[in-house]
């Protein structure tokens, strides 16, 4: 199956006490990863998308299973696969590696929306295209 990997790296600003990442700064990484997707995959900036396009992919539902703690200095690689591609939603999964270990596998759903209204629209060809090429298969 083919996949869309970037590196990602834990800064000392991005852990807590117990010198882990945080957990809500996971959230921050995803959607980091989820612009770099944008960016490098699909060749168009997520800004561009929102701010010429009118068009914006909001998060609508989350589910992130921590397997094994991110610690501070750690070289993170990304995996980004689609496990869903719909008419207007678009599913992605992240998962976060250090090493052989995984340390996080989060699935993201988000939906394509006119953003003046929030009106639900369909993924226009040219990214659904993209999207296609990372789709896992069943």
């Amino acid at each position: 199956m083919k996949a869309f990997s970037l590196q990602q790296h834990v800064r000392f600003g991005h852990v807590d006490p117990a010198g882990i990442a945080y957990y809500p700064r996971i959230y921050d990484y995803v959607h980091e990863a989820f612009e770099e997707l944008w960016d490098v995959h699909v060749g168009r900036r997520y800004y561009h998308l929102i701010t010429e396009d009118g068009l914006g992919f909001p998060l609508v539902h989350s589910e992130v299973d921590f397997k094994s703690p991110l610690r501070f200095g750690d070289r993170v690689i990304v995996r980004i696969t689609c496990f869903k591609l719909g008419t207007s939603s678009l599913g992605l999964r992240y998962v976060y590696t250090v090493g052989e270990t995984v340390c996080l596998d989060a699935r993201m759903t988000t939906v394509c929306v006119r953003l003046k209204d929030l009106a639900s629209i369909p993924i226009p060809d040219a990214y659904r295209a993209r999207f296609a090429q990372i789709l896992e298969q069943s």
